[in-house]
């Protein structure tokens, strides 16, 4: 027996619409779908991270008697990024600071330059305390930093070069108050370390870098550092100014190195004018 099956076929217009609707539908439907998983996936994190982009131009004064006899002096040109995270309801922050700079000085007679360059990293904690309904912060807590740099005399040719090598615990504290002046809102901080304890390299009086390294001659090149042999103090002064939804800060930075081993001296002080800008924001966790 033979049957016959009548085609249900609907015309090629009318099946391009239907085809299109439907379509649509199901773009609706998955677009809606992964709005809704992206809302209730969405973690808002309860740590606050605050950073600072900073640039700052000063004057610099260096002494290094391995180098020279004399103080070189002149401009610095400095660079810092300067991160504190905290989490909401704890009284512990974490500070990671990269720093950045270089100098160009000259000899009293102008006759002879020196060129130094320095990168730093500083990572910490401290405690917080929150004052007077929150407008005044204190600070107390204690930073390791990291350093690595060079002092380069032009006139030199024999050991013109002095490496900057050193490794640092610092007790630091800061105190941070904030006020409005006519709506404006301003933020004073204050910041402070002093190195205590640390290790960093150095030549001994009258050997070459050729002895150290070529020869192998160790004459107590890694020393062990306190604040009788290094006293050094690094001090910031800020002004954040809140203009609508942009927060600027400008301040003064002053870094002072010292050293006295193996019988060589060495000082690096520098006043540097600071301008940047400070970004507060929080990460939203999204799960997969």
């Amino acid at each position: 027996m033979n049957l016959k099956m009548r085609s249900l076929d609907l015309p090629f217009p009318s099946r391009m619409k239907q085809c299109g609707w439907i379509a649509i539908a199901v773009g609706a439907f998955l677009l809606l779908s992964v709005r809704a998983s992206a809302q209730s996936d969405t973690i808002r994190s309860n740590r606050v991270i605050t950073n600072v982009q900073m640039i700052g131009l000063g004057y610099t004064n260096i002494l290094d008697t391995y180098l020279s006899p004399e103080e070189y002096t002149g401009e610095e040109i400095r660079y810092i990024s300067h991160t504190t995270r905290e989490k909401e309801g704890s009284h512990l922050s974490q500070q990671i600071v990269h720093c950045g700079n270089m100098a160009y000085t000259n000899n009293r007679a102008g006759k002879g330059g020196e060129i130094s360059g320095l990168y730093t990293f500083e990572y910490g904690y401290h405690y917080n305390w929150q004052l007077f309904g929150g407008r005044l912060q204190l600070k107390a807590g204690a930073v390791a930093d990291a350093n690595l740099g060079f002092i380069y005399n032009t006139r030199n040719g024999n050991n013109p070069f002095q490496a900057r090598v050193s490794l640092n615990i610092l007790p630091s504290g800061a105190a941070t108050y904030r006020f409005h002046i006519r709506q404006v809102p301003i933020a004073v901080g204050y910041e402070l370390g002093i190195p205590l304890l640390g290790v960093m390299f150095s030549p001994n009086y009258g050997q070459s870098y050729y002895e150290i390294f070529s020869q192998g001659n160790y004459d107590h090149n890694v020393v062990i550092t306190t604040p009788n042999r290094a006293p050094s103090l690094r001090q910031m002064l800020t002004f954040d100014i809140t203009f609508g939804k942009s927060t600027w800060r400008v301040g003064y930075l002053g870094d002072y190195d010292q050293a006295k081993v193996n019988s060589l001296k060495r000082h690096v002080y520098s006043h540097v004018l600071l301008i940047g800008f400070v970004r507060h924001f929080q990460i939203l966790k999204i799960r997969p």
